[in-house]
């Protein structure tokens, strides 16, 4: 079913000059590992709310999606490029993120 779509994937380095640029990053992992650590500013859509949180994926820009290593995150990516979302897959993950010592987050969201 996802075959017909190629969703292209980059690593974190790329993500981080992307982010400097203003990219948009979605975190598909679970709030709890979400508020242990993340990418600074990824918003957080666990996968199994994709489906039904589509309308908050933007249509008109390139959208990065990123879990723990890269599974998630490609499913999630798969699901959205079938809907029409331009969306690019984070290879490695958080994990990689953070083994590449670029800064993070925690905690729950402010607000």
């Amino acid at each position: 079913m996802s075959d017909s779509f190629v969703v292209p994937e980059i690593d974190v380095q790329t993500l981080a000059e992307r982010r400097d640029e203003g990219a948009v990053l979605f975190d598909v992992r679970q709030p709890d590992e979400w508020e242990e650590v993340r990418a600074p500013g990824a918003v957080l859509v666990p996968l199994a709310e994709v489906p039904d949180r589509l309308g908050e994926f933007p249509t008109g820009e390139r959208v990065h999606l990123i879990c723990r290593s890269g599974a998630r995150s490609m499913k999630a990516a798969e699901f959205l490029s079938a809907n029409g979302v331009d969306a690019v897959n984070v290879a490695g993950g958080t994990m990689a993120w953070v083994a590449a010592g670029f800064p993070t987050d925690s905690g729950p969201a402010a607000g």
